[in-house]
């Protein structure tokens, strides 16, 4: 006891000391105070947070107690689901179709599960660089990594930050470069129409700028690397700035924060309203940020879309956006265009599915495409309840964006008209995507089962003590996220710890700063949502719009508050992290060696973050007892796609033939595809994809 009680006084006494040392004389922790705290901004770095934590009773010695398994979490649920779906098993079966069908891209070859398809992540390695297009000042569009898109990437390139001496931030830079490892998505088009019941939109390609070799378009490259859909139910927040909000408002990714997100309804069949359902306490879909999340990818000109192919309501980060607006963006495609085409189409209608599909497999044609069930239309009747899509009204939404509720005529509609179910499109794709995300949940590991090696017990140990590796700070709890709707339940939405000198840091929960690239390369959740409000939910609090834009009345920041938020990011979960390479949110560091020695010297840009080195280093030994602890985190379901990560076929864009001087037109000034066939899987699974770069 009383070597436990010197212990803790220790800890307090050094965190302490360390406070003093940056707060009053400006002294090294390893950064001095002005690179702590930005002029601009006023962002407080990791490393006060790390020993406000310390000290403000996180810990209470130098272990966080272990936690225990995956399974003994529950799995966020909205409270009104019920409201909506009728069947749950309906929709998760509308939802998996939704998430591998490829006819849901403008150029019908482009799904959710084009970049999420290994591991729930990406696996390719061609053409999968972005320039530095989220660069604050000024966005790069010169290829560091390559030369020119469609390079074919090498283990040789990482990391992308390469030092003389691996374990000392302050040693000779080789070589650095702002690029990001990411997915392709699609080409640079613009959308004219869709045709009802076609897969492929009308779009008229368009030059592009950056993505191009020799004049020809190739597939653009999204501007961050791609994280895991696996557990992605446990985040509070999605997308690594946390844009896509914990409240759903059946539209966009924006919850509350996009007022004109509204739904239509029909308690009877003849008469129909639109509702702000994210507005109603009745009707409200919280802990559904994957929902929010599911609706993003099918309107971003990067992922799978031509460009203008938006919700109405809000914009395209790298488009044109209409904050000011209360009416619908005019000149855009919709996803009730979507619906257009979808709503008719048979599911999976280019893919084989397997006969043992854990989900699908009493809807698969054996050797025929797609499922029996001959339309979308049918698998949402099935799933949802009328009142959310059976009316004899349709929406009329005219030129200047206005919407107009009328009678539905007995002819075909034109394609500024909406029925009820292709209206509210973006509501089913959203909620049953997520339904189905949140069968995605991988905890049958080592690490679950208790059944770590000495190695790995070695290097959990590591992991947990705050005096070492203390990677526990950021990745707490069984999720290994502190972004986990769980630890903001316990900790709040907000983190706050008083300083001492009439000053409190504030900082977003889960979301931190630990110098992976200067601080102008991305902002992170420090940057704006396309309303010209902060993403920061601390910043939106400082502002007296927690209960607008959050709905949370209770949330309040001083003016004077210091807050962390500039090139912050969530706490990525670190469940089968041996199958996600690349790494961070810029995917670059290719291996688990990689990304813990970034740690071990303290991250690689001390402007950005405070992020302290482990003292003492870690041994070449404690780093590999490190690394076979993250490979505890594995579950081999994944690997092998057993169920529930069994699925269907599935052909991805994987570069272009050619090379980074030379690719294939194919007459419409873009270039040929190479296609990657990942084929169908029933629950017992399949031979395992191979990982990124082996």
């Amino acid at each position: 006891m009383i070597v436990i009680l010197l212990n803790i006084i220790l800890v307090l006494l050094l965190a302490s000391v360390l406070l003093y040392l940056v707060l009053a004389s400006g002294k090294r922790f390893n950064v001095n105070l002005t690179q702590l705290v930005s002029k601009n901004s006023k962002a407080i770095t990791i490393a006060v947070i790390v020993v406000a934590a310390v000290i403000g009773g996180h810990t209470v010695s130098a272990q966080i107690t272990p936690p225990a398994s995956l399974k003994d979490v529950q799995v966020p649920k909205p409270q009104n689901l019920a409201v909506f779906v009728k069947d749950e098993a309906a929709a998760i079966k509308l939802g998996k179709s939704l998430f591998w069908d490829i006819q849901v891209g403008s150029d019908g070859l482009l799904s959710c599960a084009s970049c999420h398809f290994h591991a729930g992540a990406d696996n390719r390695s061609k053409n999968q660089i972005n320039p530095g297009l989220l660069v604050t000042l000024n966005p790069d569009t010169t290829f560091q990594v390559g030369g020119a898109p469609n390079y074919q990437l090498k283990p040789e390139d990482y990391p992308f930050h390469k030092l003389s001496d691996p374990n000392n931030a302050g040693s000779t830079v080789l070589s650095d470069a702002n690029d990001v490892t990411s997915s392709q998505g699609a080409f640079n088009a613009e959308f004219v129409d869709v045709v009802p019941g076609q897969a492929e939109d009308t779009v008229n390609f368009k030059p592009d700028p950056v993505f191009n070799v020799g004049g020809t378009n190739v597939r653009r490259v999204e501007p961050r690397n791609t994280p895991t859909v696996i557990n992605a139910v446990f985040n509070f927040r999605n997308f690594w700035d946390g844009r896509a909000q914990d409240i759903f408002n059946g539209v966009s990714p924006f919850g509350l924060r996009d007022s004109n997100a509204l739904v239509g309804r029909a308690d009877n069949p003849s008469k129909l309203e639109l509702v702000n359902i994210a507005q109603d306490p009745n009707l409200r879909l919280n802990n559904s940020s994957l929902a929010s999340q599911a609706v993003g990818p099918p309107i971003s000109s990067f992922e799978e879309s031509a460009d203008g192919r938006t919700f109405e309501e809000i914009g395209d980060k790298f488009g044109d956006i209409d904050k000011k607006s209360h009416s619908a963006s005019k000149g855009k495609k919709l996803p009730r265009k979507l619906a257009k085409k979808l709503v008719p189409l048979r599911p999976l209608g280019k893919q084989l599915v397997h006969p043992d599909d854990s989900v699908l497999g009493t809807e698969s044609r054996g050797s025929q495409p797609g499922l029996k069930t001959a339309t979308y239309e049918k698998l949402i009747e099935d799933a949802f309840k009328s009142e959310w899509w059976k009316s004899n009204r349709m929406i009329q939404i005219d030129a200047n964006g206005q919407r107009t509720i009328v009678k539905k005529p007995d002819k075909s509609l034109a394609t500024n008209e909406y029925t009820l179910m292709e209206y509210n499109f973006p509501l089913f794709f959203g909620l049953s995507i997520q339904m189905y995300e949140s069968t995605l949940i991988s905890d049958d590991t080592p690490f679950d089962r208790n059944a770590l090696t000495d190695q790995q017990q070695r290097g959990k140990a590591l992991f947990n003590d705050v005096r070492r590796a203390g990677c526990v700070i950021c990745h707490s709890g069984v999720e290994f996220t502190s972004a986990s709707v769980s630890s903001v339940n316990q900790q709040g939405r907000i983190g706050a710890f008083p300083l001492g000198n009439g000053q409190t840091i504030f900082f977003d929960q889960g979301f931190f700063g630990i110098g992976v690239r200067p601080t102008q390369d991305d902002l992170g959740v420090g940057d704006n949502d396309p309303f010209g409000n902060p993403l920061s939910e601390t910043r939106v609090a400082q502002q007296g719009k927690s209960q607008q834009l959050l709905g949370d009345p209770n949330l309040t920041v001083p003016s004077n508050g210091i807050i962390a938020a500039d090139a912050n990011f969530k706490a990525p979960g670190l469940r089968n992290v041996e199958l996600t390479a690349p790494y961070f949110h810029n995917g670059g560091q290719l291996t688990l060696k990689q990304v813990v020695e970034f740690y071990n010297r303290g991250g690689d840009f001390p402007q950005g973050s405070a992020l302290a080195p482990i003292s003492p280093t870690l041994s070449d030994a404690e780093k590999d007892d490190l690394v076979a602890f993250l490979k505890s985190l594995t579950d081999e379901r994944v690997r092998y796609g057993k169920a529930p990560f069994d699925h269907p076929q599935l052909f991805v864009p994987n570069g272009h033939p050619g090379n980074t001087s030379s690719v294939t037109n194919d007459g419409t000034g873009k270039a040929t595809d190479n296609l990657l066939e990942i084929p169908a899987v029933g629950r017992n699974g399949g031979t395992p994809t191979p990982n990124f770069l082996e």
